[in-house]
């Protein structure tokens, strides 16, 4: 029979396989490395040999500039695909269950359609379009199938009937008061929202994960220490901290996020905190400690795999937040006025709402739909990952 010539179990040297398990590099983690390694080796090149009023390409001939954000955009996006996307793909059984429980939610369904819209149009968009440049000749141009009366508009590109200056395609969301096209920057603003996105979500995913289950599973000194410095972080006013630093190192969308990211992590460390310290108590995780999984083992396999439902979920629902806080300080003109955001776009306008309403309507409507999708894609992604319903579909 075939099973007389398996080990059995007694007679295999598990020490053996434990150890060549520990070695080996997983396919995901191999993959992230042979896109970051290259990666990291072009940022150093152009951090060390490239002159900062050089283009990153320009000793080969190409105009094209990374800066030291768009780098970090990059890396959080290689996380992205191989430590959330891959795994998606590598088990196909249960991305089905999550996509059934997922697009019961249509609200949801339709918000996942809109932020691939904005995730694919600032990824694109930018190699697509020029960015917005500033034409006084042509400001305040209506958006297609609108007017504005022409004594408020300096040069009409379209068409002039009865008094009136009627919007173009060319300018199909019209343009402001400095005259940039309105679409441009909304575009542009996109590439923003998304950088905010990922890259805030990463330091705070990074960070509150490490506390948290550092500081649960070490106990005694080091959880006290820990859920000290949290308080601290969640009691700081991190307002007033970057109104300090942009006055000191002055203003930047890396700035921003590096302050506002940096301070917004304690709420998820007292939650992975508080889920590691119930998922610690759990009979599997006694079994493996008795059967001599050492604590990384059991942390890395069993206890943020187990956490990591309700952290992706949390971790959705901050995102509006962040976007909310670059709009609010871009309105009020804190911030990188060269970086186009669109918070930038609708403080430009709010001085022309009685005769140019498009120039805040336009990009507050996508703000507030982004915001909202943000927040309906983690309210199904509750429901989606729900570890009970995983549990039923596994029996």
């Amino acid at each position: 029979m075939a099973t007389e010539n398996q080990d059995r179990f007694d007679r295999v040297d598990w020490d053996e396989i434990a150890a060549s398990r520990g070695r080996d590099l997983s396919v995901n983690t191999l993959g992230m490395l042979a896109f970051a390694v290259p990666l990291a080796l072009l940022g150093l090149y152009d951090w060390r040999l490239v002159d900062e009023r050089e283009a990153t390409f320009g000793a080969i001939g190409y105009d094209i500039d990374i800066t030291s954000l768009e780098y970090l955009f990059v890396f959080t996006l290689l996380l992205f695909a191989f430590y959330l996307v891959l795994p998606l793909y590598q088990n196909p059984r249960r991305t089905k269950h999550y996509w059934t429980e997922f697009k019961r939610n249509r609200p949801a369904v339709v918000s996942l359609v809109w932020l691939a819209i904005v995730f694919v149009g600032g990824l694109i968009g930018p190699l697509l379009m020029n960015a917005p440049q500033q034409d006084i000749l042509i400001s305040h141009q209506p958006p297609v199938y609108l007017s504005v009366d022409q004594a408020n508009v300096a040069n009409c590109v379209g068409e002039i009937a009865n008094g009136r200056c009627h919007g173009t395609w060319e300018y199909p969301l019209g343009t402001t008061n400095g005259g940039r096209d309105v679409l441009t920057g909304i575009v542009y603003g996109m590439t923003t929202t998304m950088q905010i996105a990922f890259i805030a979500t990463t330091i705070v995913a990074v960070v509150g994960i490490s506390v948290g289950t550092v500081s649960a599973y070490a106990g005694g000194w080091v959880d006290e220490v820990l859920m000290r410095i949290t308080d601290v972080v969640l009691s700081f006013p991190t307002f007033l901290m970057f109104l300090l630093i942009l006055y000191i190192y002055g203003a930047g969308i890396g700035m921003f996020i590096l302050v506002f990211s940096g301070f917004a992590w304690g709420g998820t460390a007292r939650y992975v905190r508080s889920k590691a310290l119930s998922i610690s108590e759990e009979e599997y995780i006694k079994a493996c400690r008795i059967s001599g999984a050492n604590t990384y083992g059991v942390v890395r396999r069993h206890v943020v795999p187990n956490t990591a439902s309700s952290i992706i979920t949390q971790l959705t629902l901050l995102i509006p937040g962040f976007l909310l806080f670059e709009a609010q300080l871009a309105f009020l003109g804190i911030g990188d006025t060269e970086v186009p955001t669109w918070g930038q776009l609708i403080s430009a306008g709010r001085s022309d709402l009685a005769f140019a309403p498009w120039i805040v309507l336009a990009p507050g409507i996508v703000l507030f739909l982004t915001i909202l999708a943000f927040n309906f894609l983690g309210d199904a992604l509750l429901d989606a990952l729900n570890p009970e319903a995983q549990a039923e579909t596994d029996q």
